[in-house]
């Protein structure tokens, strides 16, 4: 019961109002064709059919409440909880269903004005009726968003198949990634750049990362796919919408080479954590590129080091640490001594000196352009000192979207 003073009614008015139920009916029906119009709707088609099935229901169950005080009227409340279900899968908003209603109650309310009840009767009729529109309304709004969050784990669902079937090891035809996009009623664009951000929070990142940005969590972090990337000032808000939290850019490649990107900036924002790339709130793969090769396969530049670094182990620590880095500064410099000592920084006799050491323990390596660029590599290595024990690795193995 709404109104516990319904009960108190004379029978009179119950019976009265059951007798007029199809004009009433007929005047609330007016009133919702006229603002389901206003919103550019009709009450033709699977809305207007339930909108008016409603509206029956409302009628029938209003009357019967003041008819019949003990009625349970739940019945009543589940044709509302579909309405918002409908109102949902339609693509309207529950507070449009909200404002009919409400237009629906006040109509009733004009109804019973009319009918030239006595005032004590219409106060009891106005808090039974506006309780009872509040009632349906909040069924209503129970259904919409009962609809939105079922729709809400299907979308994850589905977007999550899709962001998967494109970085994974062997992406399937383009028929298939049609069907995923459409699916997730993402348009298909002709590049992409996949962006991995810490935390799991996908669907919130993506709503803040906007233009048609899709995400889902695989392993430990969001993976965003973000539509054409080079899009001016894409990137810009991208960044804005990421401050604060440490991410990773892989670079803008063709839909199909997806799986490159995404590569690039799972590795990128492991060694972000692990502090051998800057932790920048977007940092972009395509600037660290020598990096990210030499900390792809933990264990490989360490292997690198260790066989064309062998000769300097001999030495005392000081004098090991010392020469590595008057041959790294030589290297860089093109053999230029001057560069070199300028960039150590060390007087050029004192390189030269050093250099004589150096050619007697690497011999002719240091004249071959290959065991140059090997010793380099190696030697850059060995600086950053972190690089050989970076977490995880990204190889070209079969190990499915999650990891691989």
């Amino acid at each position: 019961m709404l109104e516990p003073r319904v009960a108190e009614l004379p029978a009179e008015v119950g019976e009265r109002l059951r007798a007029e139920r199809p004009a009433l009916r007929d005047r609330v029906l007016g009133t919702m064709r006229a603002a389901m119009s206003g919103q550019g709707r009709s009450l033709t088609g699977g809305q207007g059919r339930g909108l008016t099935l409603g509206v029956e229901t409302a009628v029938e169950a209003f009357v019967r409440a003041v008819a019949e005080p003990a009625h349970d009227p739940d019945g009543t409340r589940e044709v509302f909880v579909e309405l918002g279900r409908t109102e949902f899968r339609e693509g309207h908003s529950v507070d449009a269903l909200r404002s009919i209603l409400t237009l629906g109650g006040r109509a009733i309310w004009a109804y019973l004005v009319e009918r030239d009840l006595p005032p004590a009767v219409l106060y009891v009729l106005a808090s039974a009726l506006f309780g009872f529109i509040d009632a349906l309304a909040g069924a209503a709004a129970e259904g919409y968003l009962d609809e939105q969050r079922r729709h809400a784990r299907d979308w994850d669902t589905t977007r999550r198949r899709l962001i998967t079937l494109l970085v994974q090891p062997d992406p399937p035809g383009a028929a298939a990634i049609l069907a995923a996009a459409d699916a997730a009623r993402w348009r298909l664009p002709g590049s992409v750049a996949v962006v991995s951000v810490e935390g799991t929070d996908g669907e919130h990142l993506a709503r803040r990362a906007g233009s048609g940005t899709i995400a889902t969590v695989i392993d430990d972090a969001t993976r965003l796919i973000l539509p054409e990337p080079a899009t001016p000032g894409r990137v810009a808000h991208l960044a804005a919408a990421l401050a604060g939290q440490r991410a990773a850019l892989g670079p803008a490649v063709a839909l199909d080479q997806a799986r490159l990107s995404y590569r690039l900036s799972r590795r990128a924002l492991q060694l972000q954590r692990a502090g051998v790339l800057p932790s920048a709130a977007l940092l972009p793969c395509d600037e660290h590129l020598v990096t990210l090769i030499h900390a792809w396969e933990p264990g490989l530049a360490g292997r690198l080091a260790g066989r064309w670094l062998a000769p300097l182990e001999a030495l005392g620590a000081a004098e090991r640490e010392v020469l590595a880095a008057t041959l790294l500064a030589w290297l860089r410099a093109q053999g230029q001594v001057l560069a070199a000592a300028a960039a150590l920084p060390a007087h050029p006799q004192t390189v030269r000196y050093r250099m004589r050491k150096i050619r007697r323990l690497f011999g002719a390596a240091l004249d071959d352009p290959d065991a140059r660029l090997a010793l380099q590599l190696a030697l850059t290595h060995r600086a950053a000192g972190t690089l050989a024990h970076g977490p995880g690795s990204l190889d070209d193995g079969r190990r499915g979207a999650a990891t691989g």
